[in-house]
């Protein structure tokens, strides 16, 4: 059989962390990975026309389900606790189910292709009683195979049963990871982790029972750290830090990414980097609903491995990685250092992709995954921008790619996805929504 190869051609410029490359610029991409094309293939070739190509962008912290409850009515502007006694009501209400896990994951899939998003995290914290995981797993893996996108769904818990919670991670994996290592398939679309809410939902208990199977099957773990509510919540149920409790539960080690991170302290910073965890940044949730400001460069600074991940619907209304990297950007300099725009480029490919323990994705070196995306920088709003690499930070901030290619086939195509029809699947959850009640 002879092998599958595109061919980008054409572009201005090619960047990858520890790469850039300027001129008339080409990609190619054989079998899935970044390689030279035998002598002898059958070439697609895709144009890149002046643009510049970026690895895939990874997602590193979602949360797809609430792609279906963007702008609810009691959820804007208030403290966390009642944001998240808010949503907990409106999942209830809903009745959420495998139909609308998988059409809420579709939608937030297809725009996160849209954005240049090849690998997304998705924290799924919510679990009805009565449902089974496996097809609630299933349901939003469903989602991520129609898109071609891939789908690292972690198994969340929010206050639920220890040894309810670990079963259901080994019968998800059994199900939905044939011939999986490290939580990985072997065509690398489908990964499994494992995430407790965090310290203020979940009990020592919870991060034993996660922490164990993790181990056994091979998984990464990531839980949430730091955020208001958490920092609350630890003094208040055991009058101590967050970051105190996960060291003391074994959940302060290599394996593990922490998300937010918004209240850390100096010392909390120099235990983080000494124990090799990673971390993810959100800050289009955490700025807009007023829960602070990572002290990202700081943590970059220590050492610490960052990610950027745009968090949920329910508190952050859009899933555009990007725009959410130019946040980042801007609002560093409240917290430290102001972060340089290539920086923050690194943070949403090889640092989200670091987080997953996946180094072969937010990377085009010669034997990565053939993830990327080409970015129109023609128009207006990148005229006048003499570093056109910073400038997909600093211009356009809701710009949309104009190619993006997984594991070397094409997903999105002159600016429209080729996998599913965009405006098909934004009717079809607004009606689940209506039916439901959602938004009311």
């Amino acid at each position: 059989m002879s092998a599958r190869v595109l061919r980008v051609t054409g572009a201005s410029a090619v960047w990858s962390p520890g790469l850039e490359s300027a001129g008339s610029a080409t990609v190619e991409c054989v079998d899935g990975r970044i390689a030279a094309a035998p002598d002898d293939a059958v070439v697609e070739t895709l144009d890149a026309g002046g643009g510049v190509v970026t690895p895939g962008l990874v997602n590193a912290h979602h949360h797809l389900l609430q792609s279906a409850f963007r702008t609810l009515p009691g959820t804007r502007s208030v403290e966390m606790a009642g944001w998240l006694a808010r949503m907990r009501e409106a999942y209830v209400a809903a009745r959420v189910d495998p139909e609308l896990v998988e059409l809420s994951a579709r939608v937030a899939l297809a725009e996160s292709l849209l954005c240049g998003v090849t690998t997304v995290a998705d924290h799924h914290l919510t679990w009805p009683t009565g449902a089974d995981p496996v097809q609630i797993a299933g349901a939003a893996y469903a989602g991520a195979q129609i898109l071609g996108s891939r789908l690292a769904f972690v198994r969340g818990t929010a206050g639920d049963d220890p040894d309810a919670a670990a079963a259901s991670v080994e019968a998800i994996h059994a199900a939905h990871l044939p011939g999986a290592t490290g939580g990985v398939t072997v065509d690398g679309m489908r990964q499994l982790a494992v995430g407790p809410s965090g310290v203020h939902a979940d009990g020592p208990a919870t991060f034993a029972a996660l922490g164990e199977v993790a181990r056994r099957l091979g998984l990464r773990r990531r839980t949430q750290a730091n955020e208001q509510v958490d920092v609350a919540r630890a003094a208040e149920l055991y009058g101590r830090r967050p970051l105190d409790l996960l060291e003391e539960w074994g959940w302060l080690e290599p394996d593990v990414t922490l998300a937010h991170l918004c209240d850390v302290t100096d010392p909390e910073i120099a235990l983080i980097a000494g124990s090799g965890v990673s971390a993810t940044h959100a800050p289009a949730c955490d700025l807009p609903m007023g829960w602070g400001v990572a002290p990202v460069a700081r943590l970059r600074d220590s050492g610490v491995a960052m990610g950027l991940g745009t968090s949920g619907g329910g508190s952050n209304d859009a899933g555009h990685l990007l725009a959410d990297a130019r946040l980042a950007m801007q609002v560093a300099p409240l917290a430290g250092r102001p972060l340089d725009a290539l920086e923050v480029l690194e943070m949403i490919t090889a640092g989200g992709a670091d987080g997953l323990g996946r180094p072969e994705l937010g990377r085009l070196a010669p034997g990565s995954a053939a993830d990327l995306v080409v970015w129109d920088v023609s128009g207006v709003a990148d005229a006048g921008v003499a570093d056109p690499i910073r400038g997909l930070l600093w211009a356009c901030p809701g710009r949309r790619p104009r190619h993006v290619v997984v594991g070397g086939r094409v997903v999105v195509r002159d600016f429209e996805l080729v996998t599913a029809d965009e405006r098909a699947l934004a009717a079809e959850l607004r009606e689940q929504c209506a039916r439901r009640g959602i938004g009311r």
